[in-house]
């Protein structure tokens, strides 16, 4: 898809729809629109005051300009109320009706904003709203259907502009949302993959391919890498899988040589069954997205070779299947982690913290200074927040702030759980150092401070996608399926911490 930004009077463009996108309630059409309207009889006046069309947040309506104007259609499209519009909104509503606009088999659309629009959000971040919501709202995952899957695909889009002045600006947000959305469809089809396509060894190689692509360092661990670094917490959920597991590591150095380092950490496990503590069958088909942390960085990786911030990162990805067999770790064992801690495993579906702690210990063995992981980590995280909030958890305040100021820019709603000692209780063991349950109580805290319990002091946040990692319907830029949530958040958070 091409974006262009140009001048031109919005009646004349050779499009096949002409979007106009209008605040709730609008009673003054400005001089352009005014101009549309009288060339098309009067209709959208006429639709406004008959509230046919009122403006409402995500509102969309067609009507065939019959050849009155250049454009074949003209789509409006509500921007909610004036004073609730940011560049979430702006990223929603353009998703919406740049996706309708496909369904009705456009290929060349124009799109004129609301003068005073322009005077609330700045030019780039326009842009930038315009490339994410055009280009994650017409996502899809059809790579196994058979047939004929060739479907008419929007090719061009015109940003009309009544000036110049900020043409540059607005490119260079077009240029920035392009690579957002690229690095978060990216993502999505990692987590689209089935479990037999999406293994360990290929999602090595997809990392592979993003580093090179950067000029970025990447190093892949192997079972025996692990083993011989005392990786036994990481090593132990792999046992019941025939497939091998990868320790993936990408190195992009864009910041002061002696600079901070800060460690992204994502978990990657291709498929879980639960091991010995094996899952319900139903719904257990949806396990192979359990990666989606791990696709997570691998995704914001990508956007962060494109967008270049002056920050050096240590990204890590265990990646492994948790699979029952004779040769699983079972409940009641214990295992040695790399920084020497000994676990006592309640329960061999509660994986994910452990191979995020040997990828933690591993980033600081490199020298990271700051560190977040980002997992779907716990049902009980859904159960606290549903599917519209992710979870959080930290030891510092001020790195929080942080995340949560580049949650923000996403549009991305998290939430920050208590860490209060009491908590840590619920995972004292009896015979080890600690046990990787706290039992169903404050599962999604215990969860994180026992992935705290490794960070060696470090400035930690954990992030729990768990109930974020997907959606069951369509809602404006946001398709059914994989929401590659996280990926954008991570990129802005390496751009805060470059001081950006």
């Amino acid at each position: 898809m091409e974006f262009h930004v140009i001048r031109g009077t919005v009646g004349d463009m050779t499009v096949d729809s002409l979007i106009l996108c209008l605040f709730k309630d609008t009673k003054v059409l400005s001089p352009e629109i005014k101009e549309l309207d009288r060339q098309l009889g009067g209709i959208i006046s006429e639709m406004i005051a008959e509230e046919s069309f009122a403006g409402k947040e995500m509102e969309v309506q067609v009507i065939h300009t019959l050849g009155k104007i250049t454009p074949k259609k003209l789509i409006l499209a509500g921007l909610g109320e004036e004073k609730k519009v940011d560049e979430e909104v702006l990223r929603n509503v353009l998703g919406s009706v740049v996706k309708k606009a496909g369904k009705l088999g456009d290929k060349r659309i124009a799109l004129y904003l609301e003068e005073d629009l322009e005077k609330k959000i700045c030019p780039v971040a326009i842009g930038q709203s315009l490339a994410e919501g055009a280009l994650m709202s017409l996502y899809r995952f059809d790579k196994y259907k058979s047939g004929d899957r060739k479907q008419e695909e929007i090719q061009e889009i015109l940003f009309i502009k009544k000036y110049e002045m900020e043409n540059e600006l607005i490119e260079k947000g077009i240029q920035r949302g392009v690579a957002l959305a690229q690095a978060v469809n990216l993502a999505r089809d990692m987590v689209n993959e089935p479990g037999n396509r999406m293994t360990p060894t290929v999602m090595a190689e997809a990392a592979k391919k993003i580093a090179g692509s950067h000029g970025m360092k990447v190093e892949i661990l192997e079972k025996e890498d692990m083993e011989k670094l005392g990786m036994y917490a990481l090593v132990g959920v792999t046992k019941g899988s025939a497939e091998p597991p990868k320790l993936i590591v990408i190195e992009y150095n864009g910041g002061d040589p002696q600079g901070e380092k800060i460690a992204l950490v994502g978990k990657g496990l291709t498929f879980d069954a639960g091991g010995i503590s094996i899952k319900p069958a139903q719904g257990m088909e949806d396990m192979k997205d359990d990666m989606a942390g791990g696709a997570a960085v691998i995704g914001a990786m990508e956007a962060i070779g494109a967008l270049k911030p002056r920050v050096n990162i240590i990204a890590v990805v265990p990646a492994c299947e948790n699979l029952p067999s004779g040769t699983a770790q079972k409940p009641g064992d214990v295992v040695k982690s790399m920084n020497g801690k000994t676990i006592e495993i309640i329960n061999t579906d509660a994986e994910g913290r452990l191979i995020l702690v040997d990828a933690i210990s591993y980033a600081i063995q490199k020298g990271a200074d700051k560190v977040i992981d980002i997992a779907t980590l716990t049902g009980a995280c859904v159960v606290a927040f549903g599917h519209v909030t992710t979870g959080a958890l930290t030891n510092n305040e001020s790195l929080w702030l942080q995340v949560q100021e580049a949650a923000a820019r996403a549009g991305d709603k998290i939430w920050q759980m208590p860490a209060f000692e009491e908590y840590k209780e619920l995972i004292k063991s009896d015979i080890a150092d600690i046990k990787n349950s706290g039992g169903r109580w404050g599962g999604m805290i215990t969860a994180g401070l026992f992935i705290g319990s490794f960070v060696e002091n470090k400035p930690w946040v954990h992030i729990d996608i768990a109930g974020t990692v997907s959606t069951k319907k369509d809602h404006g830029y946001r398709v059914k399926g994989p929401t590659g949530v996280g990926v954008r958040m991570l990129a802005h958070l390496a751009e805060i911490l470059a001081g950006k």
